[in-house]
C-alpha cells in the first residue's frame, strides 16, 4: 500500500489516519497493542507521529488489514521478523517511481 504523506518531521494522528483510511481510534488502539508504535506526545496529549512510526503502522496495517492476520499473529510477526525499515523505504521509493512512470506513460 502506497501512503501519500508529505515529507516532514511529524504527522498528526488525523493525517496518519487519513493516509491509511482508518479512524484515529484504531491508531490509538494499535498504539496500546503494539509497543513498536510510540508517538511523541505533547503536554496537552496531542500525538505526533514520526516517519518511523508511520512505517511501522504501514507494516502493521499490511499484516492486519491486507494479509488478514490477527493482532496476536501480527505481534508475533513483528517480534520474530522485525520490520526492516531500509527494505520498506526502498520498496516505497520504487512504488513512487512506478507511479511516476505510469503517469508518464499515460501522458505520452
Amino acid at each position: 500500500m502506497h501512503i501519500d504523506l508529505p515529507e516532514k518531521r511529524y504527522y498528526s494522528i488525523g493525517e496518519v489516519a487519513k493516509a491509511f483510511q482508518v479512524k484515529p481510534s484504531l491508531l490509538r488502539f494499535w498504539e496500546k497493542e503494539f509497543e513498536q508504535i510510540q508517538p511523541k506526545k505533547k503536554q496537552s496529549g496531542t500525538r505526533k507521529y514520526t516517519q518511523e512510526n508511520v512505517k511501522t503502522i504501514q507494516y502493521i496495517h499490511h499484516l492486519v488489514k491486507e494479509k488478514g492476520m490477527t493482532l496476536e499473529g501480527a505481534k508475533k510477526q513483528l517480534t520474530l521478523n522485525p520490520f526492516d525499515t531500509k527494505k520498506e523505504s526502498i520498496l516505497s521509493k520504487l512504488e513512487r517511481i512506478k507511479d511516476s512512470l505510469e503517469k508518464l506513460k499515460i501522458n505520452l
